[in-house]
């Protein structure tokens, strides 16, 4: 999944953090997220919660101490690296800029010097907003800095020419290469719910399966071209920019008869679309709860594009491209929506504008 690039990673400096900036506070073990979150709980969680954790370490860790880098500790990094930690590994992390270290580093993260060190733990995963963030931190010159039979997973949505030329650039380095996009939002990584779909070498992607287990229920391996992994996860969002726009629209006509859209959204997901994104997203639009943003206006707008460029290098039109841009568009261009959850693009379609 992807998130707005200041969520996914600060911005174009490196920084490194020490240990000193430790506060000597712990997570009590009960305050730690199990079981089912919503976004709203995760953010609640998250804030006041984490940045008092000690850097002695998560409750109920398993005591592996197998060193792996990560890189990328925005609204979706900072989850899985929280659970990689509550596994037992010993995560390196680097992000672009300095804010996101200091509570991760509180909880049993190692900072890395640069980028340089992160990559020389040998096994790095990676999430990053999109192609061209990507493409600049795992630049041919950077590879160099792998050890021998290193491992990359780029858990990003990038675009099938990107995944392409970073398999060709890992490969000629010596270095496998996995895509592995995730589905969920940070309050699934934080409980470890996300859903992973990997694809790549099936030696490599038995070495980091443990890893992608920490933070996801289920990793679905479809292929050994990692390019396929990005296909598959540009066409969940496709079909999720449908669903945002399907609910905007039945909402806005049971909204305009007077009737309760949230008694809507329970009809609706009680028999004939009984998955999760339709709950979900149903209950964010019926009552507008487009606060903390788990995925932005400007990803989906790049998800779109994405989906768009695949279907083109097929020969495939979609039909529906040229509305769901326009109101991404339009929801970008609204001071009072711009920086919501997606699921506010609902407020374009809607006869009464979001308060």
């Amino acid at each position: 999944m992807s998130s707005l690039t200041e969520n996914m990673d600060g911005g174009p400096n490196a920084h490194s953090v020490s240990n000193a900036d430790s506060t000597n506070t712990r997570l009590p073990e009960d305050k730690f997220p199990t079981g089912h979150m919503t976004s709203s709980a995760w953010e609640g969680w998250w804030h006041p919660e984490l940045d008092g954790i000690c850097e002695n370490g998560l409750p109920g860790a398993e005591i592996t101490m197998q060193e792996v880098g990560f890189i990328g500790l925005g609204a979706m990094g900072r989850p899985m690296v929280m659970r990689l930690l509550r596994a037992g590994y010993a995560v390196k992390v680097w992000n672009r800029s300095d804010g996101p270290y200091h509570a991760l580093v509180n909880a049993g993260a190692t900072p890395a010097a640069n980028l340089a060190d992160v990559l020389s733990t040998g096994i790095v995963l990676s999430m990053l907003p999109d192609d061209l963030s990507v493409e600049s931190v795992f630049r041919r010159d950077s590879l160099v800095s792998f050890p021998p039979n290193s491992v990359h997973v780029n858990l990003s949505t990038v675009s099938l020419d990107a995944a392409e030329r970073l398999t060709k650039s890992h490969t000629e380095a010596g270095i496998s290469y996995i895509s592995a996009p995730v589905l969920g939002r940070p309050a699934a990584a934080a409980t470890g719910d996300l859903s992973v779909i990997a694809a790549g070498d099936s030696a490599a992607i038995s070495k980091v399966r443990p890893l992608l287990a920490a933070f996801g229920r289920r990793v679905r391996v479809v292929g050994t071209t990692p390019s396929v992994a990005n296909l598959m996860k540009i066409g969940v969002n496709y079909n999720l920019l449908h669903t945002l726009q399907a609910l905007a629209e039945s909402i806005a006509m049971i909204e305009g008869a007077g009737g309760d859209p949230e008694l809507f959204v329970d009809v609706l997901t009680d028999s004939s679309y009984t998955g999760t994104a339709y709950s979900n997203y149903g209950r964010l639009i019926a009552t507008r709860t487009y606060r903390p943003t788990g995925f932005s206006i400007d990803l989906g707008l790049k998800d779109l594009a994405l989906a768009e460029q695949a279907a083109q290098a097929k020969g495939i039109s979609l039909a529906s491209v040229g509305v769901l841009r326009s109101v991404l568009q339009g929801a970008l261009a609204r001071p009072d929506l711009r920086d919501l959850d997606w699921a506010c693009i609902a407020e374009m379609t809607r006869v009464n504008p979001h308060p």
